[in-house]
């Protein structure tokens, strides 16, 4: 039984030190989110897992002027808020003097000067403000120099100079500030410096060869050149001649048989015995 009770006693001090669970941020204001959705913005979460919203009104079909200004003042928590293009006035941006969530904000092409620069000096976790081709001079940039998370600034087309900018650069220097977009011309690729050659000796070129006129020959060449040589007779045989071989000496001839004795036949010596 003890060990039943201690037991329980566990499981309760472990419910007990169960740390409560962050509550999500709440739902938009379906009221705001209706009054944008009329003049052609939108509302959205910037991801499927991250509640935070953001507001576009650039794009809408119908002007978008300082009551909606208002109705985006009802959002909570809004990190993005695009106005580009809009109606919006100076005294508009007081509704967004709030909006301390607020990191990125557009305001290009809208009739904003100094003035409305004032109602931003407290948004501190702004880092993107869009001022291009606005109405702000280097006066509005001193209601910017307290915030100390900005890291892109535009103010392209507007009154702002470069001393302004150089100024403001001194309370905020990690600031990267967009003026002007510098068009360099392009310098062609430098060609390496190849090693002097040594000099060749010039080649002399050959004088071109005159054409020797032909001489003219007598008649008798030219007759002779119609004539088709023949080649040399030659010898009949050409082998070379036998040599004669000396005569041959026949024996000398006896002498007539009147000087021999005559050789007596059988019947001259029977003529003889007779």
């Amino acid at each position: 039984m003890k060990h039943l009770l201690a037991a329980a006693l566990i499981v309760n001090l472990t419910v007990v030190n169960l740390p409560a669970q962050e509550a999500g941020p709440a739902a938009p204001d379906p009221q705001a989110v209706q009054a944008i959705k009329d003049v052609g913005g939108n509302v959205m979460p910037i991801a499927q897992n991250d509640a935070r919203l953001d507001v576009t009104l650039h794009l809408a079909d119908q002007d978008v002027t300082d009551d909606q200004l208002a109705e985006v003042a009802k959002l909570q928590p809004v990190v993005w808020l695009n106005l580009a293009g809009t109606k919006i006035t100076n005294d508009g941006l007081a509704h967004l003097a709030g909006l301390t969530t607020l990191e990125q904000l557009h305001l290009e092409r809208t009739g904003i000067s100094d003035d409305g620069l004032a109602h931003l000096a407290k948004l501190e976790n702004l880092t993107y403000l869009n001022l291009y081709a606005t109405q702000v001079t280097d006066a509005g940039l001193e209601h910017l120099k307290g915030l100390k998370n900005l890291s892109k600034l535009y103010v392209w087309q507007t009154e702002v100079t470069p001393e302004g900018i150089e100024k403001f650069k001194e309370a905020l220097p990690d600031v990267q500030v967009t003026a002007g977009l510098e068009l360099k011309p392009v310098e062609p690729p430098k060609e390496e410096e190849k090693p002097a050659e040594e000099a060749k000796p010039e080649e002399k070129k050959e004088e071109p060869k005159e054409e020797k006129k032909e001489e003219k020959k007598p008649a008798d060449d030219e007759e002779k050149k119609g004539e088709v040589k023949k080649p040399e007779d030659k010898p009949a045989d050409d082998k070379p001649a036998e040599e004669k071989k000396p005569a041959e000496t026949k024996p000398e001839e006896e002498p007539a048989d009147a000087d021999k004795p005559a050789v007596k036949k059988p019947e001259d010596k029977q003529a003889d015995e007779n």
